[in-house]
C-alpha cells in the first residue's frame, strides 16, 4: 500500500500546522488547522475557545460545557459556524468512517478529516512524535482526543514500531514531525474500546463551490 498525505504535502509542511493546546481545546486546534490548510484562514485557538464559551451561554452549543470537550457533531457545527462567519466555502458533517475510507479521504485535496480517539482507563493508545519511541500519551485515565488526519505511510517507524497513521496534533507548536500511531492502536481507539467496531467518529470538512445550507 502506497503512502498518501493531505494535499501531497511533506511531513514537515504538514507538521508546521500544529499549535500547542492549552486546556481542553484539542478539537478547536484541529478545526483551526484544517481551515488554515484548506482556506488559509488564520484563527487564534485561545480567542476561538473563549468565543465558543461565550456562545454556550447564549444557547449556541459548540462544546459540551464551557471549558469542556467538543464532540464530533459539535465539531462539525463549529466548522459550519466559522464558515458562515468568515464567508468560507467549507461544509462539515460528522460520520462514522472505516479506515479504508479514511485513507481515501487523504487523496482528496478538497477534503480534510478530524478523527476523535476514545479510550477506557488503562487503555490509552500510544502516540509517537515523529520517529521517537517515547509514548506521548502515557496516561492511565480514560479520555478522548481529536486530531487532523494528515498521512498514511506503511513504512513509517517510531523506534522499532511500525506507525503508519500520521496526525496534525495539538501537543506540539509547529515542529517538523507529525504524531504517529500503530495501525492496531488506531483501530482500537474508537468504538473498539467498548465495542468491536472498526469505525471512527470523524468529521469530514469539504470545500464546496456551491451554497450549502448548514446548521
Amino acid at each position: 500500500m502506497r503512502s498518501v498525505s493531505l494535499r501531497s504535502l511533506s511531513e514537515a509542511e504538514l507538521a508546521a500546522f500544529q499549535t500547542r493546546q492549552q486546556g481542553n481545546n484539542c478539537a478547536i486546534h484541529a478545526a483551526i488547522a484544517a481551515l488554515k490548510l484548506l482556506e488559509g484562514l488564520e484563527l487564534s485557538p485561545q480567542d476561538l475557545s473563549a468565543e465558543v464559551d461565550r456562545l454556550w451561554w447564549h444557547g449556541h452549543f459548540y462544546r459540551v460545557f464551557p471549558g469542556w470537550g467538543v464532540t464530533p457533531c459539535m465539531q462539525a457545527r463549529l466548522i459550519n459556524y466559522l464558515s458562515r462567519q468568515h464567508n468560507l466555502n467549507e461544509h462539515a458533517h460528522c460520520r462514522l468512517l472505516t479506515h479504508a475510507v479514511l485513507m481515501e479521504m487523504l487523496e482528496q485535496d478538497q477534503k480534510a478529516v478530524l478523527v476523535t480517539l476514545t479510550w477506557l482507563p488503562g487503555k490509552a493508545p500510544a502516540l509517537y512524535h515523529g520517529t521517537s519511541s517515547a509514548n506521548s500519551n502515557a496516561t492511565h485515565k480514560a479520555g478522548g482526543h481529536t486530531m487532523l488526519l494528515a498521512a498514511y505511510d506503511p513504512a513509517h517507524r517510531s523506534g522499532e514500531l511500525t506507525t503508519p497513521w500520521g496526525f496534525i496534533n495539538s501537543w506540539a507548536e509547529g515542529s517538523t514531525e507529525l504524531f504517529w500511531m500503530e495501525d492496531q492502536a488506531f483501530r482500537k481507539s474508537a468504538f473498539g474500546a467498548v465495542l468491536p467496531l472498526n469505525i471512527h467518529p470523524s468529521v469530514i470538512i469539504e470545500h464546496t463551490s456551491k451554497s450549502v445550507k448548514v446548521l
